[in-house]
C-alpha cells in the first residue's frame, strides 16, 4: 500500500469571455460560450510572474467551485500561503477556471484540476514559490500541484482521504473544504469547473 501511495504522491508532481464577463451559466447549468472564449485566460498564459499581490491577510477569504454535480466551498488559508491564496483568488476573479476540466482523480487520494492543457501539463508561465507549511494533508486538503521545475501555477488538487506522506514536500497548502465535500468526493474526470466565485469578508 505504501508503494501506491508514494507513487500517487509522485504523479501530484506532474503537474472565456471578455475581462468584464460575469461567467454565466445557461439554465442547464453548463457556462455560456462567451464563458469559454476567455482572452483574459490567454493574456495569464503569458504572465511570467504571479500576480501582484492584493488579499489583505486580515481578511477571510472563500471559494465556492461550481459543478454540474453541485458545489464545494474552500476557506482559503492567505496566512499560511498568502502568495498561492492572492494567486488562486486572481485566477478565479479573471474567470480563468471556467469550463476547465478535473483531469486527475485517484479514489480515496486526490482530484485534481485546473490544468488549461486538460492532461496534467499546463498552467502559467509562471511558478509559484514553495510556500509549504505545517497545516496536516487531511481529507478536504487543498494544495497546488507541483513538478521537478516548481510549483505550478494554477493546478489544484482536493485530497479525497488524509494523506500525511506528502507532509515535507514541496506543495503548497492554501485552503480545506468547508462545505460541500460530499460533492467533491463525487466529481470524476473530465467533469468541468462552471466558475469558481471568492467571497471576502
Amino acid at each position: 500500500m505504501r508503494p501506491l501511495l508514494a507513487m500517487a504522491a509522485v504523479l501530484l508532481l506532474a503537474g472565456c469571455g471578455n475581462s468584464g464577463d460575469t461567467g454565466q451559466t445557461t439554465s442547464s447549468g453548463s457556462p455560456t460560450p462567451s464563458a469559454c472564449q476567455n482572452r483574459d485566460r490567454t493574456h495569464v498564459m503569458s504572465m511570467t510572474s504571479p500576480p501582484a499581490q492584493t488579499i489583505d491577510r486580515g481578511k477571510s477569504y472563500t471559494a465556492t467551485l461550481r459543478t454540474a454535480r453541485g458545489d464545494f466551498k474552500i476557506t482559503l488559508d492567505p496566512n499560511a500561503a498568502p502568495v498561492t491564496v492572492n494567486n488562486f483568488v486572481f485566477l478565479a476573479q479573471q474567470r480563468f477556471y471556467d469550463c476547465l476540466t478535473f483531469h486527475r482523480r485517484v479514489e480515496g487520494f486526490v482530484l485534481q484540476g485546473g490544468d488549461p492543457s486538460g492532461d496534467g501539463t499546463g498552467g502559467p508561465a509562471y511558478k509559484l514559490p514553495n510556500e509549504a507549511n505545517p497545516a496536516p494533508w487531511k481529507t478536504g486538503s487543498v494544495g497546488m500541484a507541483s513538478s521537478p521545475a516548481g510549483i505550478n501555477g494554477s493546478q489544484f488538487f482536493v485530497l479525497l482521504g488524509d494523506a500525511p506522506h506528502l507532509a515535507g514536500g514541496a506543495y503548497n497548502h492554501f485552503g480545506v473544504v468547508s462545505q460541500g465535500m460530499e460533492v467533491a468526493q463525487q466529481i470524476q474526470i473530465g467533469d468541468q469547473i462552471l466558475g469558481i466565485d471568492i467571497t471576502v469578508q
